[in-house]
């Protein structure tokens, strides 16, 4: 087949967004100006097409996004199992990334009954929401798994760094982390949006399979409503914050069987619901 002339020839896809780039900038170090480079971290608009119909934009570090779709509709109750997404494309377009998925007829009808509408932002996860009822989607009581001892705390918090390589090269972006029993790292996502990075993770985790009693999730961020909500969707039992939760996440984790903890430091936090979750050390 001849080739098409110029002008009948399709558009090129845009490239699909790296999760960092190198930008010029200038230093200021006392009274020396200088020029060199920086790395930051992108933020682009994704959004979540479900059967071929826009339900989520969201502000996100373009880096596993399929775990990101799945860890949405997981604890935002889209989906109830993983099994239900039949299958997931990331399309590049002019404005941004489109994560279209294929989900059953069941969860689609749901969905559209809901009728609701997110404009999700880095910092805020509920921003959009049709209406106050749409709050009260709170998640049954957790089932907890044994205490986590004070020393695994502890441990993951000392492993933490090590495993954030986009914070490493920008700064700014958040973890989510799940850890074991014994306090060892098993799988972390980065996003720039502490929600994303959890939904990155809870991802991850529904994809292999993961048992949310043989854990805990720590993010290095602060623990609001909507965290302590997905992590008590997908029946994880506890969830460890480096900063400061707030009382209506603190309201809603000791209603659903969470136990809740921030402020973490080494040996030292400040526990929120549910003390049965942790074990301090002798």
């Amino acid at each position: 087949m001849p080739p098409l002339p110029p002008d009948e020839c399709p558009p090129d896809e845009p490239p699909a967004p790296q999760a960092t780039t190198t930008l010029a900038v200038w230093r200021l170090d006392g009274p020396q100006l200088r020029a060199t480079e920086d790395t930051v971290a992108e933020e682009v608009p994704v959004a979540l097409v479900y059967n071929g119909i826009s339900h989520a934009v969201l502000l996100a570090t373009p880096a596993d996004l399929e775990d990101l779709a799945l860890g949405f509709s997981l604890s935002e109750g889209i989906l109830a199992t993983p099994t239900e997404l039949f299958d997931s494309e990331t399309v590049a377009t002019p404005h941004g990334l489109e994560l279209r998925l294929h989900v059953a007829a069941g969860c689609f009808a749901d969905l559209k009954a809901r009728r609701r509408s997110l404009a999700g932002r880095t910092g805020c996860g509920l921003c959009g929401v049709e209406s106050l009822a749409a709050l009260a989607r709170a998640p049954g009581p957790v089932t907890r798994g044994a205490p986590i001892p004070a020393s695994a705390i502890a441990a993951a918090l000392a492993a933490l760094p090590a495993h954030q390589p986009l914070r490493a090269a920008t700064g700014a972006v958040h973890a989510a982390a799940w850890i074991d029993r014994r306090g060892t790292l098993l799988a972390l996502r980065e996003d720039v949006g502490r929600h994303n990075a959890l939904d990155k993770l809870l991802g991850h985790l529904a994809r292999s399979a993961t048992d949310p009693h043989a854990g805990w999730v720590l993010v290095s961020s602060r623990a609001s409503y909507e965290m302590v909500q997905k992590v008590a969707t997908v029946g994880i039992g506890s969830l460890v914050a480096v900063s400061a939760p707030t009382a209506l996440a603190i309201r809603l984790a000791d209603a659903a069987g969470v136990t809740l903890a921030g402020f973490a430091r080494d040996r030292r936090l400040v526990i929120y619901t549910h003390p049965d979750g942790l074990l301090a050390d002798a």
